[in-house]
Formats: structure tokens, C-alpha cells, sequence
């Protein structure tokens, strides 16, 4: 779980295991195997023209980029528990919330960090515009955000709980 606040990010400890291991495979062993698999592109001969050189080179860049990530996250991270239920919005819960307040039509989703995405349950950021319009709201509540268009949209917030993971 995360919870943003002048760059501090609340990590569970388990979510902290997590992306430390991440960290340290891909500064060791991710990078072990991309040197390898520069060096041998590199031995095809003119650089050029090699694809293959130039793929590992590209993704050689994006590991890199999610280690400088990955540590800024750890550097400023504090460990702590997951939000207790308390019925209010906050990074690391699910949030269930009904458009216009019809009840029919609802979304469910995950309020934390990029960090947390995965295919079980829809993420939402903080800094996004729904994530910072129900951002606090309690249960009960309705919440109002700007859509890409301008307009402005409302929620009614029906759940909040802790995610589970």
C-alpha cells in the first residue's frame, strides 16, 4: 500500500520485500543477462543495422530507468501497516463508488501507486483526477472531479476498505 505525502511513500512490509527483491535482481542478475546479450548483438558485426543489438541496447535503457525508480521509491519509503478500516479514502484502499449516484453504474478499484497495478483489480493514482477527487471522502460522501473534456463529474463514495493484496 502507499500513501503519498512530500515524497514519502507508506509501503507494507510485504510490498517493500517486494520491490527491494525486484531491485536487487534487476541490478544483478537483469543486468548480467543484458550485458550478455549486448555483447553477443555486438559480435554480429555492424552495429548499424543490428536490430538485435539495438533492441537489447533499448531495453537495457528501461531497466535502468525502473532501477533509478525503484530506488528513489525505496530511498523515501517508511514501512508501515496497511489503513485500518475507517470508511475514508485513502491510498492502499479499494474504493467502490457509483457514478451520479446511481448505484447501477459502479467502479470499483484500487487507490495506491502505479507500483501496485496488477490485472486482479483496476488502479487508480492519488494524483490522478478520480484518485485526488475521492482522495479523504468518507463513505456516504460525494466527490466531484474534472474529466479530460473539463466537465466535471460527480461520485457517491459507497465502499472503502483495506486492500488485501
Amino acid at each position: 500500500m502507499t500513501q503519498t505525502s512530500d515524497n514519502v511513500t507508506w509501503l507494507t512490509q510485504e510490498a517493500y520485500n517486494q520491490l527491494k527483491a525486484e531491485l536487487e535482481y534487476l541490478s544483478g542478475p537483469a543486468r548480467a543477462e543484458i550485458s550478455a546479450k549486448i555483447a553477443a548483438a555486438r559480435e554480429e558485426g555492424d552495429l548499424r543495422e543490428n536490430g538485435g543489438y539495438h533492441a537489447a541496447k533499448e531495453e537495457q535503457g528501461k531497466q535502468e530507468l525502473r532501477v533509478r525508480q525503484l530506488t528513489q521509491l525505496l530511498e523515501h519509503a517508511k514501512v508501515g501497516e496497511a489503513p485500518a478500516v475507517t470508511g475514508v479514502v485513502a491510498p492502499g484502499t479499494v474504493v467502490t463508488i457509483a457514478f451520479d449516484g446511481d448505484e447501477d453504474d459502479t467502479l470499483t478499484f484500487l487507490l495506491a501507486s502505479r507500483e501496485y497495478a496488477s490485472s486482479d483489480i483496476e488502479t487508480y493514482s492519488p494524483q490522478s483526477p478520480l484518485g485526488s477527487g475521492v482522495n479523504g471522502k468518507k463513505v456516504g460522501e460525494d466527490a466531484e472531479y474534472e474529466l479530460p473534456n473539463g466537465k466535471k463529474a460527480s461520485v457517491r463514495i459507497l465502499d472503502a476498505k483495506p486492500y488485501q493484496g
